[in-house]
């Protein structure tokens, strides 16, 4: 990886709000290049001119639907061509639908499927040579501890985050001697408008996104030989039960 940091480049999908952009946010403040994505227009635009506003010049953003495996090569495509190189990829783009297994329809199952799992295996198919071609880079993938630990009502979202943790083992035996680092993180209960939209006092006690933020910009930082692949994070003191 090049050791200019202003010339590093990063792009988060998912990167409009919640883990994503704090993802944005703390490697813009570690001043990186970012480029990031939303399934949503008006959440692009949104952020991307919050964002503009404090790092004029150095964040961009693009609407993506990371089902599309064609929308997700032209994001990837996008970002090497206007920022001139990729060096980290953090696959962060992810949605929950919950119930029971025989509740469940075939259209939730795939849409959750396709979005936490497919989506992430798009995008690193096409990062993947790009930084071949640069000898280096990362790709992190935002996983869960659900995608170790399954619960009742999980039945989509546990497959698609234990096939995210699979996905990224196995891609990382593929990239490493290529100089690409591969990760998963796997968060714990995090307060967000995805999993808990209340903001309720009593969720206090859950993860910030800036803490999954703070491990990604923690990991940047190991230097070329050390590579944690598996990282858990998880609230320090949950509710006892």
């Amino acid at each position: 990886m090049t050791d200019d940091v202003e010339n590093r480049v990063a792009l988060v999908t998912g990167g409009s709000r919640g883990i994503g952009r704090a993802i944005v946010e703390a490697l813009l403040e570690e001043g990186w290049v970012m480029r990031f994505c939303s399934r949503s227009r008006d959440s692009v635009e949104t952020a991307a001119k919050e964002l503009n506003e404090r790092y004029p010049g150095r964040v961009d953003g693009r609407e993506t639907d990371v089902r599309s495996e064609a929308e997700v090569q032209s994001l990837i495509e996008w970002a090497l061509e206007s920022a001139g190189r990729l060096d980290c990829l953090v696959n962060n783009a992810g949605i929950g639908v919950f119930g029971p297994v025989d509740e469940i329809t075939g259209d939730q199952w795939r849409e959750v499927l396709e979005t936490n799992l497919s989506g992430t295996f798009y995008a690193t198919r096409a990062a993947a040579p790009i930084m071949k071609r640069q000898g280096s880079g990362w790709i992190l993938n935002i996983a869960s501890l659900a995608g170790k630990n399954p619960f009742a009502g999980g039945s989509a979202y546990n497959a698609s985050k234990f096939g995210m943790v699979g996905l990224s083992e196995a891609s990382m035996l593929d990239l490493r001697h290529h100089g690409i680092r591969v990760a998963a993180i796997l968060p714990g209960s995090v307060r967000t408008e995805f999993s808990h939209p209340s903001g309720r006092p009593s969720d206090n006690w859950r993860l910030a996104p800036e803490d999954i933020a703070r491990v990604v910009v923690n990991l940047l930082a190991y230097p070329d030989r050390a590579l944690p692949s598996l990282v858990e994070i998880r609230p320090s003191q949950p509710p006892k039960k």
